[in-house]
């Protein structure tokens, strides 16, 4: 289990431990990037083993990081779940997604939220669906969830991420141009929202511009 977080301390101790409920054979690896609220020293406390440098790389620097430390355990894990470290108690439904990769269903499944919660008016969502749909025909319903599962050779041919927040699009399009089989999957969610305020919007235009970066970076590169 691969938990991307940043400055998470009020929801990052309920994610873990629902993990480690879930999957008690587990280990989970919480890849902070550079929190200042002691997310790391919680995560700890909760029981994961912490990714941690000194300056923050991004999301997609930081999960590739852990990535490498989560594949590097002796034994190596099997498959790997990947999610963000504000799901708190729902992190336990992910259940769903380690099923369909173990049921060879698909070679990487994504959670669609059941439920929309905060957000803004979609321009970001949208240029995300747009750019997976552009770069390799995938019709996506949740181009940017950070909850995959996936088998460990998978996820090492798709290392490293792209930088920041177009981890995500950046994965899937280079899992589809690999051959990888993509399925979405429907899991009823909760994470912490931003919503329609000054910081709100600066989230998303910071993501919107990782999008776009990735999106320029694979338009005329094929893995």
């Amino acid at each position: 289990m691969v938990v991307a977080a940043h400055e998470e301390a009020a929801r990052i101790a309920a994610t873990v431990g629902a993990l480690r409920t879930a999957f008690p054979a587990a280990a989970v690896w919480v890849g902070d990037d550079a929190s200042r609220d002691g997310t790391a020293e919680r995560a700890m406390t909760a029981g994961a083993q912490v990714v941690r440098r000194g300056r923050s790389h991004g999301k997609g620097g930081n999960v590739t990081a852990a990535c490498e430390a989560a594949l590097s355990a002796v034994p190596p894990p099997r498959l790997v779940l990947l999610c963000d470290g504000d799901l708190g108690e729902s992190a336990a439904r992910l259940g769903r997604l380690v099923d369909a990769v173990e049921a060879a269903e698909c070679d990487l499944a994504v959670a669609a939220f059941a439920r929309r919660v905060g957000g803004g008016f979609g321009v970001a969502l949208g240029f995300a669906r747009w750019a997976e749909r552009r770069l390799c025909g995938f019709e996506a319903r949740a181009p940017i969830s950070g909850q995959r599962a996936l088998r460990a050779e998978t996820l090492r041919a798709l290392l490293p991420f792209a930088r920041g927040f177009g981890m995500e699009i950046g994965m899937t399009v280079d899992a589809v141009r690999a051959g990888y089989r993509v399925g979405e999957y429907e899991i009823d969610l909760e994470h912490r929202a931003t919503g329609r305020d000054a910081a709100g919007f600066l989230h998303r235009a910071v993501q919107l511009r990782d999008f776009a970066l990735v999106f320029a970076s694979r338009l005329f590169r094929h893995r």
